[in-house]
């Protein structure tokens, strides 16, 4: 990626409050249509970040531009081409789901025929038009996330930025909302810059950062950093009597000790589907079952959140 196709870009971007460094120093990235994910745990600087970007907050040094302005220099040219919805919900709970939406496309100075018509589109999109009369105070937690979401994408942001959007949702709430989203990646084409401590929410982005302390340490797609970080497949042989013989011939083929297991042996592999032919016919009939256990994100997290644990590409802006 060049910085001419970046719509969000960050040098150096930093803030402290008093004698705490919120974000150290972080160099950002982020192509139009992309699904970037910002990860970390509470208190890793996320949300300060995502202030910084969005103007809310002033950085204590660096630099960072949001559709080719300036976060500091050009704070309303800024928020007129970005969408954002907080951690918590900001609508107002005595008014409609509708009439939430017509403030917000007012103080966005979208015309009348315009707002009614994307007003539609929305409620269209968050399956929101049988409660859009309804107030918002009767909503689930679920229902105001979708409203929230609705008012992000109003007027068509360049990018649109979410700050943990699914904490405190249940399960079926978050999934429902990780729906919406990914639909706004794929289908809309919209820009998502995506903060959560939850690591499997990560999957569905193209690219991801992972930042523990204020300090990026690791930054790739999902697939890159589960295969750089996340360690070696693990290859499960349910089986009858795994004899010496064949564990030694288990170890030639693959390269790695196998492990005794309960009921059968376990073998950790760089690839699984390279060495499964290898080992299959070895095995033959007695083989009772096999399963295969893939890098996830958690196994990269604890690897690039552990003291003294290996960390990537942290010397250069994401996506280089």
């Amino acid at each position: 990626m060049t910085g001419e196709s970046a719509v969000v870009q960050a040098f150096g971007l930093g803030k402290d409050y008093g004698k705490l460094r919120a974000v150290d120093a972080v160099d950002i990235e982020v192509g139009s249509g992309e699904f970037f994910g910002f990860l970390g745990p509470n208190g890793a600087g996320k949300t300060t970040m995502i202030h910084m970007l969005t103007t809310l907050v002033s950085p204590t040094r660096g630099r960072a531009e949001v559709a080719g302005h300036d976060v500091v220099a050009e704070p309303l040219a800024v928020r007129k081409n970005i969408g954002l919805v907080f951690q918590e919900t900001t609508l107002d709970g005595e008014l409609s789901a509708e009439e939430n939406l017509q403030l917000a496309g007012k103080l966005y100075g979208l015309g009348r025929a315009e707002l009614r018509e994307r007003i539609e589109e929305v409620l269209a999109l968050f399956e929101l038009t049988d409660r859009r009369h309804d107030s918002v105070r009767t909503f689930s937690g679920g229902m105001r996330r979708q409203v929230d979401l609705a008012r992000g994408i109003l007027h068509r942001p360049t990018v649109l930025f979410l700050d943990e959007p699914t904490l405190g949702l249940d399960p079926v709430n978050r999934g429902r909302v990780w729906g919406f989203l990914e639909r706004l990646a794929s289908e809309e084409g919209m820009t998502l810059f995506l903060t959560t401590h939850y690591l499997e929410e990560a999957e569905p982005c193209d690219r991801v950062m992972i930042v523990d302390r204020g300090q990026a340490i690791a930054r790739g797609t999902p697939d890159e950093l589960k295969r750089d970080l996340g360690g070696r497949e693990s290859i499960e042989l349910v089986m009858s009597d795994p004899d010496p013989r064949l564990l030694a011939e288990v170890a030639q083929r693959t390269g790695a000790e196998p492990r005794r297991t309960a009921t059968g042996v376990i073998v950790s592999v760089d690839s699984a589907e390279a060495v499964l032919p290898l080992l299959l016919p070895l095995i033959g009939e007695r083989l009772e079952s096999l399963s295969v256990r893939r890098p996830t994100l958690d196994d990269v997290f604890v690897a690039a959140t552990t003291p003294g644990g290996a960390t990537a590409g942290t010397g250069a802006p994401a996506g280089q």
